[in-house]
């Protein structure tokens, strides 16, 4: 790649590779409690506590972070989303500044998802008398039993988002040739110069 394409730039702050590891071990540890766990599922509670507390965090930090990890430095609108998708097919790295368009979907897609999955884990009782959420007394019995419903939605539209963000890295990876789990690391990324 010429110097004159991109340059080398410190894109990923610690705080917010720490969230994202963190957060990668703690979804996955939580969905595997969720599908194949014992039936008492205190430590699948207080995983969830976990990844509340880590939604918690990265939603400030979306707003007092450092410039990347703000919501307004990479939530586009649909011209950047046109735009971005329009050059997708490309065999060439997007060396994009941080999440691209269609990357700060999938961030926002994956933060609600996990939001509502806490959520439903939070209020709902599932007439086990064991695995009743600690704010189920909150809500009406009706919501309480939805709410065991919309738990296994969420687990399955959390395995459906891990997937595609891992097919979306191998993408980049082999078909775009960029590396998107070594910035995610170190926290340097190739930036194009625009």
């Amino acid at each position: 790649m010429a110097e004159t394409e991109a340059r080398r730039v410190r894109v990923w702050d610690p705080a917010l590779r720490v969230f994202h590891w963190l957060l990668t071990v703690l979804v996955i540890a939580n969905w595997l409690l969720g599908k194949f766990g014992p039936p008492v599922m205190t430590l699948h509670f207080w995983l969830g506590y976990s990844i509340l507390a880590l939604l918690i965090f990265r939603l400030l930090w979306g707003f007092v972070g450092p410039e990347s990890a703000r919501f307004a430095h990479f939530v586009r609108g649909p011209r950047h989303i046109r735009d971005y998708v329009r050059d997708l097919p490309q065999r060439r790295p997007s060396h994009w500044p941080g999440h691209n368009p269609l990357g700060a979907l999938s961030v926002l897609a994956l933060l609600a998802v996990l939001g509502f999955q806490v959520y439903s884990g939070l209020v709902m009782d599932p007439d086990d008398f064991i695995n009743i959420g600690p704010l189920a007394s909150q809500v009406s019995r009706e919501t309480n039993r939805a709410a065991v419903g919309w738990h296994n939605i969420g687990a399955n539209l959390i395995l459906a988002l891990v997937v595609l963000h891992v097919a979306v890295i191998l993408f980049y990876r082999f078909w775009k040739n960029e590396d998107l789990i070594r910035p995610m690391i170190t926290g340097w990324k190739w930036v194009r110069r625009r």
